[in-house]
């Protein structure tokens, strides 16, 4: 899917907006401090799994539903380094799988230049689009949350959105300052799809990690699948 295409596709209810560069750039961190940490190797995160994790911490339900997850990244990336499935185009765009517990999830990449902030205005032009269609109930946004001026504007953008009509969560990776949508930390989701429990942290190590407060979210324990 390109741009222009988004303007007239028909929307799920639910929706996920990724940066990709930015997710892939965070799941490097992740790996490079717990493979010291818990002294062993640490795997790619399970993409699907990563998936799944964002829409429960998105407040989805269970149920029989359809995610359209859409992954932005600079078209000189031709794959996630840290996850699996990596390829934008040929793992990732167009593809689906099925969740026992919440349903479909439909994946879609988008190209980028290659300056980032020609990512971030089709983020923004994506999110602007997206509000406008009245089928879409709920909206889980994970951007370069450490870009000033991409926050900003986000927060500008989703300012008068009625929260009744579209339930918006944004996340990241520490706490963020006021804005018109819920808010949750994106390492969770990371660890649970790279295999990494609440328990084993607290078997092999009394730690506290910047911006990242255990236990797990309740809704899946720390557990993965």
């Amino acid at each position: 899917m390109n741009a222009q295409e988004a303007q007239n596709i028909k929307w799920s209810e639910n929706i996920i907006i990724v940066d990709g560069d930015y997710i892939d750039h965070v799941a490097f961190d992740l790996i490079v401090n717990f493979e010291r940490m818990l002294n062993r190797r640490i795997p790619a995160a399970d993409f699907s799994q990563w998936a799944v994790n964002i829409a429960l911490d998105g407040r989805l339900k269970p149920g029989n539903h359809e995610t359209q997850v859409v992954l932005l990244h600079d078209r000189k990336n031709r794959k996630l380094e840290n996850f699996v499935p990596s390829d934008y185009e040929k793992e990732l765009n167009g593809q689906a799988f099925k969740d026992v517990q919440l349903g479909e999830f439909i994946i879609n990449t988008i190209a980028t230049g290659d300056e980032a902030a020609e990512k971030d205005y089709v983020l923004l032009d994506l999110l602007k689009t997206i509000l406008n269609h009245e089928e879409v109930k709920r909206i889980m946004i994970i951007p370069n949350a450490e870009d000033g001026h991409v926050m900003s504007a986000l927060r500008s953008t989703l300012r008068d959105v009625d929260d009744e009509l579209k339930h918006i969560t944004l996340f990241a990776m520490q706490p963020l300052e006021g804005g018109n949508f819920k808010q949750q930390i994106l390492g969770y989701s990371l660890l649970n799809a790279m295999g990494i429990t609440s328990l084993e942290i607290d078997r092999n190590y009394k730690i506290r990690i910047p911006n990242i407060t255990f236990p797990f979210p309740p809704h899946w324990n720390g557990e993965k699948g």
